[in-house]
């Protein structure tokens, strides 16, 4: 997203976000896990940030890799 300092990406549960920051790391993509932002929802209190010019290659890389996410979104 244009602007966006950061983008955080939503999944639905812990173990998913801790599986998706090692999709991210075998493709190259830095990626750090923290608390969901109080003004995104989520199923889970955890969620990715990575860079927003990375934002292409993790969904292409989760997509892959066959895990579902609940939402990509800039901060």
């Amino acid at each position: 997203m244009p602007g966006s300092r950061y983008m955080v990406i939503l999944v639905y549960s812990t173990s998913h976000a801790i599986r998706a920051e090692k999709i991210l790391h075998k493709a190259g993509i830095a990626s750090k896990l923290i608390p969901v932002p109080r003004h995104l929802s989520s199923n889970c209190g955890v969620c990715l940030r990575i860079d927003p010019s990375d934002a292409e290659a993790a969904e292409e890389a989760l997509e892959e890799a066959g895990m579902e996410i609940e939402g990509l979104h800039g901060i």
